[in-house]
């Protein structure tokens, strides 16, 4: 599914002398925190969230209209430091070309740390074109910091590694500190119209979120057991009312794969397939009828056409 473009602000509104709208890409190493920032920000569950790292493999655009300012943010992939599969390099490209079209980056960092893969990825933001840019650092997980005081010689070593524009530590579970968050990135928005209806909160469809919750529900449920290279693909979407008819595929590599999913009696995939619905009836404010097959297909994760046919850019 390829990510829709916002729309092109309209030559022919003014904006008010106030109104701001721009784009914010969101970016960190893999399972850093970035959807559950993304979802705090927006205000709603849009992107999905596990302790599996990889979980986003898509760009998702998230708004919130918070009086006069429209901020339009973008969820991207966590970028890929460790493989050189398919799906690596097409979540590595979602990753590079979301860069070069925002208007504004917030590095995601977990408080008092930062490894190797974060250092890979702030070197993307101080590669040619995007070297002027601003960038927000943004400590995340502030609340798992045992002493505060030892985050003062934390940040004075990120100030040596980048001239950021502003550094927020904060925790993405707290509203007091998101909505800190939004008066800090105010000024960096450029005035102009904004791109969007005000009561919006995103640019995808009910089909994609879906196949991203039951992508999350699997993650979720089998922990480490299954590898990551393991995807959903929506085969039958029909609305009637208040009533979502949907089938599903969860597309694994191998034949044990499909075992661990399916488990003991089909119980697991049972599992996967309540705790998918129940969210989707409460996302979507409808009734959910939801099927679930386990397909097989051998090197799918290595295959640009299969990355394709499956949504992948």
């Amino acid at each position: 599914m390829e990510p829709t473009a916002p729309p092109s602000p309209d030559a022919g509104a003014a904006a008010s002398p106030s109104q701001r709208c721009g784009l914010i890409a969101i970016v960190g190493r893999p399972n850093v925190g970035k959807s559950t920032l993304m979802n705090a920000l927006v205000g709603q569950k849009i992107s999905i969230t596990s302790n599996k790292a990889q979980t986003t493999r898509h760009r998702i655009t998230g708004v919130r209209t918070v009086d006069e300012a429209q901020f339009v943010f973008v969820d991207t992939p966590g970028f890929q430091t460790r493989h050189a599969a398919a799906l690596n390099r097409s979540l590595n490209r979602a990753v590079v070309g979301t860069l070069s079209d925002v208007d504004l980056v917030l590095f995601l960092v977990e408080a008092g740390r930062f490894g190797i893969d974060d250092a890979k990825v702030l070197s993307l933001l101080q590669g040619e074109g995007l070297k002027h840019k601003p960038v927000v650092l943004v400590a995340n997980k502030l609340d798992a910091v045992q002493r505060r005081a030892d985050l003062l010689p934390w940040l004075k070593s990120m100030q040596d590694r980048h001239t950021f524009a502003e550094y927020v530590p904060m925790s993405a579970h707290k509203a007091a500190d998101v909505d800190r968050l939004f008066g800090i990135l105010k000024p960096y928005l450029p005035e102009q119209v904004w791109y969007y209806d005000q009561e919006m909160l995103t640019d995808r469809s009910e089909k994609f979120l879906a196949s991203e919750i039951i992508r999350e529900k699997l993650f979720r449920l089998t922990g480490d057991e299954l590898p990551y290279t393991s995807t959903v693909v929506i085969d039958k979407w029909e609305e009637d009312g208040n009533l979502r008819r949907i089938a599903a595929s969860i597309v694994v590599e191998r034949d044990a794969h499909k075992g661990m999913i399916i488990g003991d009696k089909g119980e697991r995939l049972k599992r996967i397939g309540s705790e998918a619905r129940q969210e989707l009836e409460r996302l979507m404010e409808a009734k959910v009828f939801l099927e679930l097959w386990v397909k097989v297909r051998s090197g799918w994760a290595d295959s640009e056409e299969h990355l394709r046919t499956y949504g992948y850019e």
